[in-house]
């Protein structure tokens, strides 16, 4: 029901940033639970930061002070504020949607992620 699409990844030098954004649509996105994740090569996919429809939002200890996940909800879109970028932080980036379309229901939806790179 949801479709999300990320943009905005790239490689980039260590200490440079950029912003990845998240599309999404067929759905109520005000009452969604929105997230990024991201999956480094060889390592599990792990959660970076979230954000739910009250505006609440949470991040990984690794990423805490450098990122910062906000949304729009009139343009239907989530953002990843990348600063400081680190060679760890090197991974896809994938966002995520948890949506209640009823009180009985909740469904899970991924973006196709979107790669960042950094080097030393």
């Amino acid at each position: 029901q949801v479709h999300l699409a990320e943009s905005g990844g790239g490689s980039v030098q260590a200490g440079e940033s950029l912003r990845l954004s998240c599309a999404a649509s067929g759905g109520a996105f005000g009452g969604n639970d929105m997230a990024w994740y991201r999956q480094a090569p060889g390592k599990q996919r792990e959660l970076v930061a979230s954000i739910d429809s009250g505006w609440s939002t949470n991040y990984a200890g690794s990423v805490k002070g450098r990122f910062t996940i906000s949304r729009d909800n009139a343009q239907k879109m989530v953002y990843l504020q990348m600063n400081s970028l680190k060679p760890e932080d090197t991974a896809v980036y994938y966002c995520y949607a948890k949506a209640y379309p009823t009180v009985e229901r909740a469904y899970e939806f991924w973006g196709q992620g979107t790669q960042v790179t950094v080097s030393s």
